[in-house]
C-alpha cells in the first residue's frame, strides 16, 4: 500500500468522523423531537451522541422522513 492510498483512506475516514459528529450534535440539540416524543434528558443525549455520530447516514435519512413502511404511522 502506497502513502498516498494510506492518506486517502485516513482523509475519507476523517471525514466521515466530521460529518458524523456534526450531523449527531445538530440532531441531539435540534433533531431529537423529531424522531421520539418523549421528552429526553440530556445524559441520555450525551450517551447517544457517539451512535447517532456513527450511523449519521441512517440517523439523517430518517429525519428526512424516509424509513420502513411500518415506522410511518
Amino acid at each position: 500500500m502506497s502513502a498516498s492510498v494510506a492518506e486517502a483512506i485516513w482523509l475519507g475516514l476523517a471525514l466521515y468522523v466530521g460529518i458524523g459528529l456534526v450531523a449527531g450534535l445538530g440532531t441531539v440539540m435540534f433533531g431529537l423531537g423529531r424522531l421520539t416524543a418523549a421528552d429526553v434528558p440530556v445524559r441520555v443525549r450525551l450517551l447517544i451522541l457517539p451512535g447517532l455520530a456513527a450511523l449519521w447516514p441512517f440517523v439523517l435519512a430518517r429525519l428526512a422522513g424516509l424509513g420502513a413502511p411500518e415506522d410511518r404511522a
